[in-house]
């Protein structure tokens, strides 16, 4: 059985590092991905965790691999496209440490994941399936993850949905927002950012605005504020928790690590239903630090945490 399985990209982040003597930017490929950060992440802090996910018969795939292999990540849902590449994603930063993206994917080989490649075992056999909104960007990547969501949500498994935007991966944002908003009905755990908040129910305040998402059925909503924490909505309960003062080196993984952080202790509770206020916001605390360190290094999977860094 377990803990959290990820379903989605993973990818090479060729992430700004700085410039040459001649004033060129120079980049570090980083292995990157949302859902692949979110496993790594939980597995770093305990959980057992696996991933489902589609690369190219390349020397990035190859790295990709066994990135996940040295992190303890199951790569039996890990399959290897014969004709397509691994995608790329250019990170640039600012001088705040903030992060804009530009794809080279179209075509690549993590939108070519059917869902024939999908391991039944893995959508069964998991306490928790994780997705986001990149691997619906296009067919038929689309379709397998949301059968894949489907199908785990029959076996009555929790699923958890980050919606991280990237409006160069849509046509458009009315087919961003319409097809982003489809699966949540699905959905019992929801990260989303406050940046993103209003795109999918057209309220900034976290409050009013994570109302109307728990209209769609969701149990758990956490929104992240970046450097101010988090607000949760857990049932009819809302709350707020600090984040952690840090100085920036890159925010990329961030969010990822505290999705992540927050499900390897929530999937030790046998059930949602089992979890106290008090509980969770020792969860959100905890996933606020993990944030925190993250956020302080540079990369997204080489600068997250692992447990024993955490205990100290």
């Amino acid at each position: 059985m377990t803990d959290i399985t990820a379903i989605g990209e993973i990818l090479i982040d060729l992430t700004q590092s700085g410039l040459t003597e001649q004033g060129i930017p120079r980049f570090d490929a980083n292995p990157g991905g949302a859902p692949a950060n979110l496993a790594v992440a939980a597995s770093r802090l305990g959980a057992k965790t696996a991933f489902i996910g589609r690369v190219g018969r390349d020397s990035y795939g190859g790295f990709l691999r066994r990135t996940l292999e040295q992190n303890r990540v199951d790569v039996t849902g890990l399959s290897v496209d014969p004709t397509q590449h691994t995608t790329l994603a250019i990170v640039s930063l600012d001088e705040r440490g903030e992060r804009s993206f530009s794809f080279y994917r179209d075509p690549s080989a993590d939108v070519n994941l059917r869902f024939e490649d999908v391991p039944a075992e893995l959508l069964e056999n998991t306490c928790v399936l994780h997705f986001g909104s990149v691997s619906l960007t296009a067919e038929p990547s689309r379709s397998a993850t949301l059968r894949a969501v489907q199908t785990a949500k029959a076996h009555g498994v929790l699923i958890s949905y980050d919606p991280n935007y990237r409006a160069s991966l849509w046509p458009d944002e009315e087919t961003a927002v319409r097809q982003m908003r489809d699966p949540l009905p699905l959905v019992d755990i929801l990260k989303i950012s406050d940046e993103e908040l209003p795109l999918l129910t057209g309220l900034t305040d976290p409050e009013r605005g994570s109302a109307r998402l728990a209209e769609k059925g969701i149990r758990l909503i956490l929104v992240t504020l970046g450097a101010n924490g988090a607000f949760y909505r857990f049932g009819g309960r809302i709350g707020h928790v600090p984040g952690v003062r840090v100085t920036v080196g890159d925010t990329n993984g961030a969010g990822d690590t505290f999705f992540g952080a927050a499900l390897s202790q929530l999937v030790r509770l046998k059930s949602l239903d089992t979890l106290m206020e008090e509980e969770l916001e020792r969860i959100l605390r905890f996933a606020n630090r993990a944030a925190s360190i993250t956020t302080s290094r540079h990369g997204a999977i080489p600068a997250m945490p692992t447990l024993e860094e955490m205990a100290e």
